[in-house]
């Protein structure tokens, strides 16, 4: 069962299920339970890489042993609490091949937590399933019922407020954000998160996914969120969802913007991608670095005029590439904008965090 821990759920400890997806990009719920709780992950089941580590598919993530089947997992011990659905694609369905090895967790007394856009919860099998032997299903996207249209009210926060921004979807936007928090401590700012999306809800144990929100109401979800997330921070890091430029998910991008209203946006970028990602989307072509600023400066600038929103670092997403394409790609992105640039993951996240904390001086103390 999910606990309480400090105002939000503490995770259990897991197996992932992420059958012939297991990677970084296509099967990012995974991937980011691995790199950031990895005390709280115990295994992986997929097939294509049974007998291998973590480390070994992935590049991170230790010595986590991965199995072909769920089976092999409830033979050990300690067995985890729970099944984490390691996946949450376009349409956001659980893969038929894969419902029976939720029903055969839930039938060992594991909990199953997921961040699909169909509710297991909601799934009359499943949940008869799960109530029949004591079992929770946990839908991390399932938003509150009591969402309102939003005010305007976050520009009232006595925290920076800032939106990490994409110029594609799975660009790196959770990860940045999550990263920028940690390397905020390190130059003295107490970072609140507002986590606005399924994983960034698994990490941080509280948040609204605002792409499961009904469309009046995405903007006043990120005003909820970031009003939450002021309570004595200087720094209010709201997690980016979706991109100005995607035709599927631009919605929940300006949503995030009209009711986050930040004062300044971090951008992620993935080099290797001249094409907004997925084949349903690839026929769209991405512009160039600054022209995605431009775009994004330009729509918050309607937004609210008052509130001089900008980009302030560029954050790249250089995992599918090599060290010297890497550094030349940072390098890119540097003079191309003029900007702070680096990959957090890779390189560290110190120029983006320096960025962060020249900016909350300017605005916050000396504003």
């Amino acid at each position: 069962m999910p606990t309480q821990e400090g105002g939000g759920m503490k995770a259990p400890t897991f197996t992932i299920l992420a059958e012939r997806v297991f990677g970084v990009v296509t099967a990012k719920t995974a991937a980011s339970a691995v790199r950031y709780l990895p005390d709280r992950v115990l295994s992986v089941v997929d097939t294509r890489f049974a007998g291998q580590t973590v480390n070994d598919a992935l590049g991170f993530g230790g010595d986590i042993p991965i199995f072909a089947t769920l089976s092999e997992v409830l033979e050990l011990e300690p067995k985890p609490e729970a099944l984490l659905v390691g996946i949450a694609p376009q349409g956001g369905a659980l893969p038929e091949e894969w419902r029976g090895m939720v029903h055969a967790a839930l039938h060992a007394g594991l909990d199953v937590w997921s961040g699909l856009h169909t509710f297991l919860s909601e799934d009359p099998d499943l949940a008869s399933h799960a109530a029949e032997h004591g079992c929770q299903l946990v839908d991390l996207r399932k938003p509150p019922d009591d969402l309102v249209v939003a005010t305007g009210k976050a520009q009232q926060t006595a925290a920076l407020r800032v939106l990490t921004i994409g110029s594609d979807c799975n660009s790196g936007k959770m990860t940045t954000a999550i990263e920028l928090k940690r390397g905020l401590e390190k130059v003295g700012l107490q970072a609140g998160f507002a986590a606005t999306g399924q994983t960034g809800i698994l990490l941080e144990g509280s948040g609204i996914a605002v792409d499961a929100v009904v469309a009046d109401f995405i903007a006043g979800a990120a005003e909820r969120l970031t009003l939450e997330a002021d309570n004595g921070a200087d720094v209010i890091l709201v997690e980016g969802q979706g991109s100005l430029m995607h035709p599927g998910y631009s919605g929940v991008t300006l949503g995030l913007l009209h009711g986050a209203i930040p004062q300044a946006m971090i951008l992620t970028w993935v080099p290797n991608r001249p094409n907004i990602y997925g084949s349903n989307h690839d026929w769209v072509k991405l512009p160039d670095l600054d022209e995605v600023i431009e775009r994004y400066e330009r729509t918050l600038s309607w937004i609210c005029p008052d509130v001089e929103g900008q980009v302030i670092g560029v954050s790249c997403a250089t995992y599918d590439m090599d060290e010297e394409a890497a550094r030349s790609a940072v390098e890119h992105a540097r003079n191309v904008t003029g900007l702070p640039a680096t990959d957090p993951v890779r390189f560290g996240v110190e120029p983006l965090a320096e960025a962060i904390h020249d900016t909350w001086e300017a605005v916050v103390v000396n504003g």
